[in-house]
Order: structure tokens, then C-alpha cells, then sequence
């Protein structure tokens, strides 16, 4: 059965003749179901349509089979024949006698005929906003406007007066969107389509209506607590305000007094809001994005070379902001906060101060050098398209020509030298710091084929330079020993090295040497088989094809030391306590390991309990646990384990006290149950073969017990947890700094995308509650955070945009770029932000006034499904790729589609965009040109917040970080230009609807998407046990929520594993 789309719709067809014609669409005199249009004339290029699709040509009738022909029906035609028999439509609630109140305004209107969006206790609610905003405001906002005369007057029933507000963001209320049709959910169909008489196989009637009333319940329960309010959006637009006169002043005293561009006018600096605030998907505490506009500047404020981001971030420091400039993002973006905590805002002084003094800085940003799933030990970046078995596509790799240097681009000699107590993942770090200072980068699948001379003859000297530096005299002999390594540098044999390559190299040395220094096992067979392991690591150092393709050698070291690693012996003698690994933790896996090693007639016990205790990390806790060991003599590795887990809990809690991680009141307790951890262990009475020894509780010390099993947990306080990667410190906190906001110095499409989704969103009043709920989920799931590998919330709004678009029948929304109306008669340059931005084409159908006139008339589509329908639709699509139940259509395949909502069918392949492996581009970083100092920025008074709080935050305001009442031209001083490297990843592909090679879901790394597939299975899978009865599991829980129960739970489970069940005697 085909899946496609029709290459011709007649309701694009009548909406494209309306806007070509200008003319406005006129009401039916007589009442029907069907859509209204006008008799507008059709312009010749675009066809006349020829009648509505089949839900609108026979809403409330089986659509009729096709007249049969002189040949017989095929199979597949008898089957779609008897669908169409079998299965009649569903009428929904306009049909139903329960809905008599809604059927004269169906009459009148279809639109407002549409299925309710909610179950039947909130069917007395009136949905009608998302209609009532046109136009645009300077700031970027949208701009309100008054109530359809036909729609419920929601504003006297909020009793908010909206009209006092700034020109700012859009607020629709939770009850704010037209009711959809009549008659409680259990006396209607869920679902008011089936395309074609579509059989839906295994899914009855009652269980789709169960489905989407579960949906319907939830999404109620959502977006009446998560719209924005009047407060909020009033204190988020003085903040704006005041901060665009910070950068008013910056930027006019940059160019008057560097450009000398006398001319410039201050107002023509602008901030403009984008992002959910202005397009109305919006939720509470939302980051407002902003967008900085000077286009009287001579030289754009997100160019590289530009310092006004810098500039900028002091003025706001100086202000008594937070403010921190990211530099290695995708474009240059500023994040602000209004009242930085004191500790905070030091960091981001002293962050600032380190900048100006050339300090390298690393911003703790994700590295694509590496796979990024530790256990992928195989590259990761292989073409998505080809099989598993398949090659890698051979780097195009030039022969080194006779007089090619060997020598840097640089000239300068560059040395790297491994401490003694650095470990080789560190030491590594330092030599891709290194090579990324040269403007180089390592040779990987993505950048192999752009390769050039010059880069592998520096690549090279940084690999050297790595290995000749390391600390092991021996390691490093034995390394530079293998042809491997130094045949390239003694004949005229090419051997191309990477960094990468170098560094297994040396990784796998060490497990051959730890496996010539082992203990001998006895026995010959496992010795045999293991040496051979050990010699295939050997052979591959003497072969002849690791030159040519370092890629390829670099695959087959990978699979050689996997094979090393598998070694139980030496897996048992490189055993270390890594940081931050609980006790509990490194027990398994050496208690793993030992399982192994007893079939190996190695002596597994004595051997695993002396690697354990020499493999602990801390020194400290490492002599106790040796001390315990000798004069118990145990032979038990839980035992052992049991001693280690109580001193390394004892230390958490000494280390979070010294931090003052507990409050003072509790402290006295705290004490007294780390005496109790150090305590010498006795012999367990009522389980001695469970706990050999464990830390006995007195009597006297239960009621301490009890006190520590309500307290937190000390692994999870801030000085023994594990530092985020993507938190150093300068991070913001989610709430209690005030308005937060990101400042983008590259924000012209930024702003082009906002007035699409906010066109989008007129269409129709479901689309807002959609997204919101969407967008909900994703955040609860933890799938919602791009810089830890997973997608934006502008990726979550496309996804559902291309499913009421493209996927769902009839569609929810037009295709608003396919229905642009022709260019206006206007010169090339003033066609700039209409029809163009940035050499980019934003064409779409942007007049919001019509789109919401046509849309309250219900003239913009036909469907009348509920939200919950559309919702179970939507999960149903993204979480398997097999046919619709409802539809028929395929799922959404995460392998091969791009979605590219500007199509019409709204999908492309990756093979088509030629997205098919992940690349990284070296672009310059911003910033590069730095000023050490800021002007005197109190020279000009800047107007105050009408917050009263922000207001004496401004008076009480610190120094800037070094204010001097010298001109900028005096105060700046060239630093030398850092580079950054953007990664481009198409695990999942979403095209941005103007920037056409911009893949809006670049930063999902593989751990993000299977996160995101395994939440759209999760959900799909509890919607469908939701239509057999009630569901155990919560779509909507928080990640965060659950995780902090499951560490509450092993925490109470080490408890008991250190102190066991029983109760000693009172201690005298």
C-alpha cells in the first residue's frame, strides 16, 4: 500500500488562490459541514482544484468505493475495498445528539466543530486562543489584538487585563482554545478520520478511545499550569530593556571611538526577542533569547573577528550581572542572569579576569576526538548507510612529494613531556590541547576525505612528540621500537600516524606488559591461547599496510587491544579504583573479574582480594583496608569490600562536612556515625555466612542510624560527586538568579524561524497545547538538553510541526512556505528580511492577520481530531517505523529520513542531503581579538529596572573587573586567534526550514539519540496498555525525580550491607 503524499491537495490549492488573490473568504449563505472558500479566480500556473479531500467532500458518509472496472480487482484492491465496507467513519462529536449546543455554530462554521481537546470533565473549559495575536512588535514580540467577536471573550473571564501589558510575548490561558466539538469523549470516537477506510489491525474502537482520553487527561493537566503569566513576561521585558541600553552604549562607543563612525546612531542598536517567548511556545520560567542587532555597524557584532561580544560581557559584569560569553558554540552567545549569587558571580570575574591575562580556559565542551560511548571501542563515525561489515571509505591521502618540510607550518620545535603522576587519558588531552593550538586537528572518518599534505606532516610531528615524551622510559622504548611507529622516520616508506592510533598503541603496550609480568597459571592450553592474542598484537606492528591508511590501523589496533583487554589475568592486574567510583561499583567488577579468573586455575581469591586492595585510590583508605586484611586474614572479597565500603563512606562524610553540605545542627550526629564507620568490625552472631564481619550498631546508636538514613547521601554532595562535564563551575543555577536570558550576536534567521512558528502556531488552537505538552515530556524524560547530547526544544516544535503538516490526515497546518505568496515590487534590497536573509530564502506565507482570520472560519483544514488523538498519532510515528495502525503511512525512520518541513512531503533522505557521517569543521573562535580592559561605562547613565530588587542590585553593584576612564582604542591589545571545532553529527537529521545545511538535531551523539528513540518506544508502549485499562507507569515522570529515588534507594542498601540487621548489646 503506498504511503506517499498526493502531489496535489485541493485545500493548498484554494488557501494558495486566496492569498495570490487577496480577497478574503465569504460565508456560505447555506449551512453546511464542508469548508467555505470564496469563488476567487485561480491564477493560470496554479491548477484549479477540483473538490475537497474525501473527509471533506462526505463528512458524515462511508466515503464510497471506486467504481470497479472491466478488469477484475486485484488482491490488494478486494482488500482495500473491503476496508472501506467494513470500517465506517467515525462522525466524532459534531455528529452526536449530545452535541446539539455546538451544532448550530457547525452550521455556521466548521472550524468550531472540531473534537474537544480534553475529557469530559473539562469540556466545560473554552479553548479559543492562538488566534488572537497579529503582527510584530520592534522588539520582536508578538503583539496582541482583539477576540474574535465569535470566540468566547477569555479575557473577561480571566479577569486579567492583558491590554496593560508591554508589547511583549504571547499569553493564551489554559482555557483559552475553542472547544472542539460536543459530547463526552465515552460517548464518541477518539478519532474523526481513517483515511481510505484504513483497517486498523489489533486496535478496536474502544481501545483508540481509551488511548486518546488518556492523553486528552494528561494534556489538560499540563497546559493549565504551564503557560506563561502577565508577571513574568512584564519583569522578563524590563530586563530587556534595560539590557538593550547596555549594549546601545557599548556598541555606539565602539564605533565612535574605534571606527570612528561619528554617524552611528545608537538606536539603531536593537534587542530583539525570538525563540519560544515570541513565537508562543512559551512555558513557565522560560530562558528568554535574544537577539542583537546593529546593522549600522561596520563590522557584524558575530563576526570572529568582532570584540563587542567581549565588550559586552564586561559591561554586564560591571553592572553587577551575571554574564559569561560562550565562545565554541555554533554562533557567539552570551548567558545573563539579573542577580548572580556572590560565589557566582566571583567565578565569572575571576573567569573574565583569566581571559583578559591569556589564560587557556577550557569550557568544558563535549570532545568529538574521541567515541563518545565508552563501551563503542570500534569508530563510531562510519557511514550511517553502510553495514556494519562494510569498509570505511579510504581516506584520499596525498603521497608526501620529495621536497615536502617535515617540519611544522609553525617552524618552532614543540616538545610534550608526561609527569610522573599523569595519568595517559590526561596526558592525551594535552596533546589534542596541543594540536588544536596549531590549527590542526586528528584524521577521523569525517575529515578524512579534506586530509591534506600539510595536515599530516603536523599530525604527525604532535604524534612523535607524544610518545618520545612519555614518562616510562620502558613503555616508551618498546613504542618507539615497533615499524610500526618508526619506519616512515628511516625509509622512504610512507607512514601516515594520528594521535588517535599513537595513543592505543601505548595503551596496549602497557596490558602486554602487565601480561609478561604475570603469575603463571598452570595451565598450558589457557597460556597457548592467550599468548596467541598477544602475538597477533605483535604481528600487526610488522605488517606493511599501517602507512597508507592510518584509519585502517587504527581499527585493527582498537580490535587487538579489545582482545588484550578481554585477558582475565590482565584485567585482574590493571585493576584500579577509578575517580569517583563507589566501592560498590569496583566490587562488581573485580568480583566479575575473579568469577572469570576461577576457571583459568589462576589463584583467583588470594589474587583478587591483593589487586583489589592495591587498586583502591585513596592512599589513606587503601592502608586500612591492607591492615584489615592482614590481621583478619579474611579470604572473602565481600568482606573486604564491606571494610573498604565503611572508611570510604566515613571519608564522603568528613569531606561534605568540612564543605558545609550539612547544616550545623546535624553535624554533632554526623560525627558521631563516622566513629561508628571506623569502628573495628566483629563477627556477625545470627548470619555469619552472609556477613563474616560487619560494623556493628549498638543500641544506644539506633536512633543515630535513623537520623543518617534521612540525610543525604555524601557521594552525591557537591565535593565527592563527580564533576559535570558541561558544569564548571560558571554554570546557573535553574532557578533563584532572576531573569535569564541568552544574548545571540547572529540572530537574523533566529528571528525569521520565530515568525514562522508563530504563523504556525495561528493555524490552529491545538498546535500550542501540542507542542507544550510535547515539550513537557521531553524535559521531564531528560531527552531536552542539547549540550548533553540531546535535541533543543526548536527540534521538538519541527518534529510535531512535520507530523500536523505532512504526516497526520487531513493535515492540522498548511505548508506555510509552500503557500508564499509572490514577491512584492519592490528593489532587490529591500526585498532583504522578506523574502531573503543572509543569502538564505525565507519565503512563507507571513501575513498572521489572515492566517488567523481563515483559521477562526475553519478554513485552513478539515481535521477534528481531539488532542489526544493527534498526540497518540504523533508518539505512534516517532516511536516505530512500521505502518500506522491509523494511518496509511510508515513511521518515521531515524536511519535514512531528514525531516524538511519547507518539502511537501516533508521528509528527505540523508543519502539526498548527503548526510550521511558526521564532520568537523575548524571554524575561528570569537572573540579573537580582545580589548584587556572595558571603558568607563558610567559615563553614560544607563535607565534603571523598575524592579525595585534590580534596582538596588545596580546601586549595590561591585566594581568592574577593570575599569579604567581610557577609550577602547587605547585598551586594546591583540591576542593571538584560537580556533573551535563544530561538529556536525546526522544520527538525526532535522533540516532547518531556511538554513538548508544546517541540521537543527547536530547535537544528538549517539548516547542522545538511543535516549530519545528508547523514550518514544517507552511512551508508545505505556499509550498502548493505556487503551486496555489503567497503566502502571507515569508517561510524564521526572528523570530527575526518579534517579534521586534510586539513589536513595542504594544508599539505604549500603547501609545495610555495612551494618547488617543486628543489634549489639549497649556499649559500655
Amino acid at each position: 500500500m503506498q504511503s506517499g503524499h498526493p502531489t496535489v491537495g485541493p485545500l493548498e490549492d484554494r488557501l494558495r488562490s486566496l492569498i495570490l488573490t487577496s480577497s478574503g473568504p465569504e460565508a456560505d449563505p447555506e449551512p453546511s459541514h464542508k469548508a467555505t472558500f470564496t469563488n476567487a479566480s485561480h491564477p493560470a500556473h496554479i491548477p484549479q482544484a477540483r473538490g475537497l479531500r474525501n473527509s471533506q467532500e462526505y463528512p458524515n458518509t462511508i466515503r464510497p468505493a471506486p467504481k470497479g472496472g472491466k478488469k477484475r480487482p486485484n488482491q490488494a484492491q478486494r482488500r482495500q475495498m473491503n476496508a472501506e465496507l467494513s470500517i465506517p467513519i467515525d462522525v466524532g462529536g459534531y455528529g452526536h445528539p449530545s452535541s446539539r449546543s455546538l451544532q448550530h455554530s457547525q452550521q455556521q462554521n466548521s472550524f468550531s466543530s472540531r473534537a474537544s481537546g480534553f475529557p469530559p470533565n473539562t469540556q466545560d473549559r473554552s479553548w479559543s486562543g492562538g488566534n488572537r495575536f497579529h503582527g510584530q512588535s520592534r522588539q520582536g514580540y508578538a503583539q496582541y489584538s482583539s477576540p474574535s467577536t465569535n470566540q468566547p471573550d477569555w479575557r473577561r473571564q480571566q479577569h486579567h487585563n492583558y491590554d496593560n501589558l508591554p508589547r511583549g510575548v504571547n499569553v493564551i490561558p489554559a482555557d483559552a482554545f475553542a472547544s472542539r466539538g460536543g459530547g463526552p469523549l465515552n460517548q464518541r470516537q477518539a478519532t474523526s478520520y481513517n483515511v481510505g477506510g484504513y483497517r486498523q489491525v489489533g486496535l478496536s474502537p474502544e481501545q483508540l478511545a481509551n488511548q486518546s482520553a488518556f492523553l486528552d487527561q494528561l494534556c489538560y493537566q499540563i497546559i493549565t499550569g504551564a503557560e506563561i503569566g502577565p508577571d513574568e513576561i512584564a519583569e522578563k521585558e524590563n530586563f530587556r530593556l534595560y539590557v538593550e541600553a547596555i549594549c546601545r552604549h557599548v556598541v555606539t562607543c565602539y564605533e565612535h571611538d574605534v571606527n570612528g563612525a561619528r554617524e552611528f546612531q545608537p538606536e539603531a542598536v536593537e534587542l530583539k526577542c525570538f525563540g519560544s517567548l515570541a513565537s508562543g511556545f512559551a512555558t513557565k520560567a522560560s530562558d528568554m533569547d535574544l537577539g542583537l542587532l546593529s546593522p549600522m555597524s561596520r563590522l557584524s557584532p558575530g563576526s570572529p573577528e568582532s570584540p563587542v561580544p567581549r565588550l559586552i560581557e564586561g559591561a554586564l559584569l560591571a553592572a553587577g550581572f551575571g554574564a559569561r560569553l560562550l565562545t565554541k558554540t555554533r554562533v557567539p552567545i552570551i548567558k545573563l542572569c539579573e542577580k548572580p549569587g556572590t560565589t557566582l558571580r566571583q567565578n565569572l570575574v575571576e573567569a573574565r579576569r583569566k581571559w583578559e591575562d591569556g589564560v587557556d580556559q577550557d569550557e568544558r565542551e563535549p570532545d568529538d576526538d574521541v567515541p563518545e560511548d565508552p563501551d563503542l571501542l570500534l569508530d563510531t563515525n562510519v557511514p550511517m548507510d553502510t553495514e556494519l561489515n562494510k569498509a570505511p571509505a579510504k581516506p584520499q591521502t596525498p603521497r608526501l612529494s620529495p621536497d615536502a618540510k617535515a617540519a611544522s607550518p609553525h617552524e618552532e620545535e614543540f616538545s610534550l613531556k608526561q609527569s610522573s603522576n599523569q595519568s595517559l587519558s590526561g596526558y592525551y588531552g594535552n596533546a589534542k590541547r596541543l594540536l588544536r593550538r596549531l590549527g590542526s586537528r586528528d584524521i577521523t572518518h569525517s575529515n578524512c576525505q579534506d586530509f591534506t599534505e600539510a595536515n599530516f606532516i603536523l599530525l604527525d610531528k604532535v604524534a612523535s612528540a607524544f610518545a618520545r615524551g612519555l614518562h616510562d622510559a620502558n613503555l616508551r622504548s618498546r613504542i618507539l621500537a615497533y615499524p610500526s611507529f618508526h619506519i616512515g622516520d628511516t625509509t622512504q616508506l610512507t607512514n601516515y600516524r594520528s594521535l588517535f592510533g599513537i595513543n592505543t598503541i601505548i595503551e596496549g603496550e602497557k596490558l602486554v606488559l602487565l601480561w609478561e609480568a604475570r603469575p603463571l597459571s598452570g595451565n598450558q592450553k589457557v597460556d597457548q591461547a592467550y599468548e596467541s592474542v598477544i602475538q597477533q598484537w605483535k604481528d600487526l606492528h610488522y605488517s606493511k599496510n599501517f602507512g597508507i591508511n592510518p584509519l585502517w590501523f587504527n581499527k585493527e589496533l582498537q580490535l587487538a587491544v579489545d582482545a588484550i583487554r578481554r585477558i582475565p589475568c590482565v584485567q585482574i592486574m590493571q585493576l584500579r579504583q577509578d575517580q569517583h567510583e563507589s566501592p560498590h561499583q569496583y566490587y562488581g567488577r573485580t568480583n566479575k573479574i575473579a568469577t572469570a579468573l576461577a576457571g583459568t586455575l589462576f589463584p583467583s581469591g588470594n589474587l583478587a582480594i591483593q589487586h583489589y586492595v592495591d587498586g583502591i585510590r585513596d592512599g589513606g583508605i587503601r592502608n586500612e583496608v591492607r591492615d584489615f586484611v592482614a590481621s583478619t586474614g579474611t579470604q572473602v572479597l565481600r568482606t573486604v569490600a564491606r571494610k573498604h565500603k565503611s572508611i570510604h563512606l566515613a571519608a564522603d562524610y568528613e569531606r561534605a562536612i568540612e564543605h558545609g553540605r550539612y547544616p550545623p545542627e546535624d553535624v554533632p550526629i554526623l560525627q558521631s556515625y563516622i566513629g561508628i564507620l571506623r569502628r573495628r568490625p566483629v563477627h556477625s552472631v545470627q548470619r555469619p555466612k552472609d556477613f563474616e564481619y560487619l560494623i556493628p550498631i549498638m543500641q544506644n546508636e539506633v536512633r543515630v542510624l535513623d537520623r543518617i538514613r534521612e540525610l543525604p547521601d555524601p557521594a552525591t554532595l557537591g565535593p565527592n560527586a563527580p564533576k559535570d562535564r558541561y558544569n564548571d563551575g560558571l554554570e546557573f543555577p535553574k532557578s533563584g538568579v532572576g531573569v535569564q536570558c541568552d544574548i545571540n550576536f547572529s540572530a537574523h534567521l533566529a528571528l525569521q524561524n520565530t515568525l514562522l512558528l508563530r504563523c504556525y502556531s495561528y493555524t490552529d488552537p491545538r498546535v500550542r497545547p501540542l507542542v507544550l505538552f510535547v515539550k513537557h515530556w521531553a524535559k521531564a524524560r531528560g531527552i531536552n538538553t542539547p549540550y548533553r547530547g540531546t535535541l533543543s526544544s526548536y527540534g521538538y516544535v519541527l518534529m510535531v510541526l512535520h507530523y500536523l503538516v505532512n504526516v497526520v490526515e487531513p493535515f492540522v497546518c498548511p505548508n506555510l512556505q509552500e503557500l508564499a505568496p509572490p514577491d512584492p515590487s519592490l528593489p532587490p534590497h529591500a526585498l532583504e528580511g522578506i523574502t531573503t536573509c543572509q543569502g538564505h530564502n525565507v519565503r512563507f506565507w507571513r501575513d498572521e492577520q489572515a492566517i488567523q482570520s481563515l483559521a477562526q472560519q475553519g478554513q485552513l483544514n478539515q481535521n477534528h481530531d481531539s488532542l489526544g488523538t493527534l498526540l497518540r498519532g504523533f508518539f505512534e510515528y516517532y516511536a516505530q517505523s512500521n505502518m500506522m495502525l491509523t494511518l496509511p503511512k510508515k513511521g518515521f525512520n531515524w536511519g535514512k529520513d531528514v525531516i524538511s518541513l519547507r518539502t511537501h512531503d516533508g521528509l528527505l533522505s540523508k543519502a539526498e542531503k548527503r548526510w550521511t557521517e558526521a564532520k568537523t569543521v575548524i571554524q575561528p573562535q570569537t572573540g579573537a581579538s580582545p580589548v584587556s580592559t572595558e571603558p568607563d561605562f558610567t559615563a553614560t547613565h544607563s535607565p534603571s529596572l523598575s524592579s525595585n530588587k534590580t534596582s538596588q542590585a545596580r546601586a549595590n553593584q561591585p566594581s568592574s573587573p577593570d575599569r579604567t576612564g581610557r577609550s577602547i582604542a587605547e585598551q586594546q591589545t591583540p591576542k593571538p586567534k584560537e580556533v573551535k571545532e563544530v561538529r556536525h553529527r546526522f544520527l538525526f537529521a532535522i533540516e532547518d526550514p531556511f538554513e538548508l545545511d544546517h541540521n537543527v538535531a547536530r547535537t544528538v551523539t549517539h548516547n542522545g539519540i538511543v535516549a530519545i528513540r528508547d523514550e518514544f518506544r517507552r511512551a508508545w508502549k505505556i499509550i498502548k496498555d493505556a487503551g486496555k485499562g489503567p497503566v502502571s507507569e507515569d508517561l510524564l515522570e521526572d528523570v530527575k525525580v526518579r534517579k534521586g529515588e534510586l539513589e536513595k534507594r542504594q544508599f539505604m542498601t549500603l547501609l545495610d550491607e555495612i551494618h547488617g540487621d543486628e543489634i549489639f548489646g549497649v556499649q559500655e
